[in-house]
């Protein structure tokens, strides 16, 4: 049986952490399906402080396991799913379902009806598993270079 893992409340002393996560685990992970260029349009090397900082004015969460950062999430009101990143070095461990089950929990909690998200190409495999279901593939332009994700949503 794996290391037992703790989802808690965001704090804002997490973002540099959650920040450094979320940067190892876009080029680390989803390297097997964007180009070196995408990675580096969509995780640039430094932080956006004022984007980070909207994580203390939603529901945000932080994954724990072996005394490390696992991963995060953030909910917003209408039940959009905005970022959910698990550690390169804990994917497959049960670090997403734990977060999909705190963020599917305070969503019904609040009385949103659907989860909604757009989700990368290497993330659509885990979110299906957890009952999303594809609306459209899409395009976006992100710093002037093109990456395709997909709109997702599921029922609550």
């Amino acid at each position: 049986m794996g290391s037992p893992i703790t989802v808690r409340r965001f704090r804002t002393d997490d973002v540099p952490a959650l920040f450094d996560l979320f940067h190892g685990t876009v080029h680390r992970v989803n390297s097997r399906d964007y180009t070196p260029e995408q990675l580096r349009a969509w995780a640039p090397g430094e932080m956006n402080a004022a984007r980070w900082a909207t994580l203390a004015d939603r529901y945000a969460v932080v994954a724990e396991c072996e005394g490390r950062v696992a991963g995060f999430a953030d909910l917003e009101q209408d039940g959009h799913v905005d970022r959910f990143f698990t550690h390169a070095d804990f994917q497959g461990r049960g670090v997403g379902t734990a977060m999909m089950a705190a963020v599917r929990s305070e969503a019904e909690r609040i009385g949103a009806r659907r989860l909604f998200a757009e989700v990368s190409v290497t993330a659509r495999p885990f979110f299906e598993r957890h009952g999303f279901v594809v609306l459209a593939e899409q395009r976006v332009v992100v710093r002037g270079v093109a990456l395709t994700n997909f709109r997702m949503e599921r029922p609550l």
